[in-house]
C-alpha cells in the first residue's frame, strides 16, 4: 500500500474519531447539557435530533426530561399520641432546571438521595406533629341513622377527624418543595402507599377495633329493636281497628237484612194473614219436630191448631 493511501486512510480515522466525539443525538424525552471540564456551557439542549459539541474537551449529560418516580424507604415515626407506625411514602418528580440540576446533584442517583433527605424529613415531620387517628383516615367518618327509624338518636360520630391524610399528603409535599427546587427538581405529588402498625400498636388497634364494631352492631340493634316494637304496636292498633271496622260493617249488613227481612214478613202478613201464619207454623214445625220427637200441646194451642186440622189431614191422605 502507497504512503499516500495510508496518510488518507489514517486522516479518515482521524475524523470519524472527532465526529464521533464531537456529534450527539437528542432524543424526545431527553434534554443535553453540555459541560467542559465539569463547568456546564451554554443551555440545556431540549431539541431532538442530531447536535454539534466541541470533540474530546466537551462532554453530552444525558437527563430525562419525562416525570419520575421516587420510591421511599419504609420509616417507622411516632405519631402526636406517641404510636408508632410505619410510613411507606412515593413521589413523582421531574427535572425543571438542568443547569441546577447538574451543578447540585450531577444525575438522576444523586437526586434519588436528596430526595430520600428531603422527603423522608417532609414526613417524619408532619406525621409526628398529628394523631394516628388523623394518618389513617381519610377524614371524618360518619354512620348515619334515620331519627324517624331509631327514634333515639340522629348519626352516630366516632372520633372527630380534622386534618385527615388527604390534607397530611398536602402537607408532606409542601413542606418538600420547599427544599426541592434548589436542586432543579420539580415535586408533582407525594402519596403515601402505605401505613402499618408496629407490633405493639397493632393488638391494640383490633382491640379497638373489635370494641367499635360491637358498640356499632349494638347501636343498630337498639334502633332495629325500637323499631320492631313500633311496627308492633302499629300492627296491633291497625288490626284492632280492621276488626271493629269490619264488625260494624257485619252488624249494620245484619240489621238492614233483618230490617229488610221484617217489611217482606210484614208485607206477606198484611196480604194474607192465615197463609203467613200457615208458614211461620211450618218453619217452627221444621225447627221442632224431629225423627223421633214426641209433643204433648194443648188443644188451643196455635201449633196443634194444624196438626187436628181435618182438611189437612184429609190432604195428607
Amino acid at each position: 500500500m502507497s504512503p499516500n493511501k495510508l496518510f488518507f486512510i489514517g486522516i479518515g480515522i482521524v475524523l470519524l474519531i472527532i465526529l464521533n466525539s464531537g456529534l450527539y443525538v437528542v432524543r424526545e424525552w431527553e434534554q443535553i447539557v453540555v459541560t467542559q471540564f465539569g463547568k456546564p456551557i451554554g443551555d440545556p439542549v431540549t431539541e431532538a435530533g442530531l447536535h454539534w459539541k466541541t470533540p474530546f474537551v466537551q462532554e453530552a449529560n444525558r437527563l430525562d426530561r419525562r416525570i419520575m418516580i421516587w420510591d421511599g424507604e419504609r420509616n417507622q415515626i411516632p405519631t402526636l399520641d406517641k404510636r408508632y407506625v410505619y410510613v411507606d411514602t412515593t413521589a413523582r418528580w421531574r427535572i425543571n432546571d438542568a443547569l441546577k440540576f447538574i451543578q447540585s446533584v450531577r444525575n438522576e442517583r444523586g437526586a434519588q438521595s436528596r430526595l430520600d433527605g428531603i422527603l423522608d424529613s417532609a414526613t417524619r415531620d408532619v406525621i409526628a406533629k398529628h394523631r394516628l387517628i388523623e394518618v389513617v383516615r381519610l377524614g371524618e367518618r360518619k354512620l348515619p341513622f334515620d331519627p324517624e327509624q331509631s327514634g333515639t338518636f340522629d348519626e352516630v360520630v366516632r372520633e372527630t377527624v380534622d386534618t385527615g391524610r388527604e390534607k397530611l399528603v398536602g402537607m408532606i409535599l409542601e413542606s418538600a418543595r420547599i427544599l426541592a427546587p434548589e436542586y432543579g427538581i420539580e415535586l408533582i405529588d407525594v402519596r403515601i402507599k402505605r401505613i402499618n402498625y408496629v407490633d405493639s400498636v397493632r393488638q391494640q388497634v383490633y382491640l379497638r377495633m373489635i370494641s367499635e364494631r360491637q358498640r356499632i352492631a349494638q347501636q343498630f340493634r337498639s334502633a332495629g329493636e325500637g323499631l320492631k316494637l313500633a311496627l308492633e304496636g302499629k300492627r296491633v292498633a291497625d288490626e284492632k281497628k280492621i276488626l271493629s271496622e269490619a264488625f260494624r260493617d257485619a252488624q249494620t249488613a245484619i240489621a238492614k237484612a233483618d230490617a229488610d227481612a221484617a217489611q217482606i214478613y210484614a208485607k206477606a202478613f198484611a196480604s194474607d194473614p192465615e197463609f203467613y201464619s200457615f208458614l211461620r207454623t211450618l218453619e217452627t214445625y221444621e225447627k221442632v219436630i224431629g225423627n223421633n220427637t214426641t209433643l204433648v200441646l194443648a188443644p188451643d194451642s196455635d201449633l196443634y191448631r194444624y196438626l187436628s186440622d181435618s182438611e189437612l189431614l184429609e190432604d195428607e191422605d
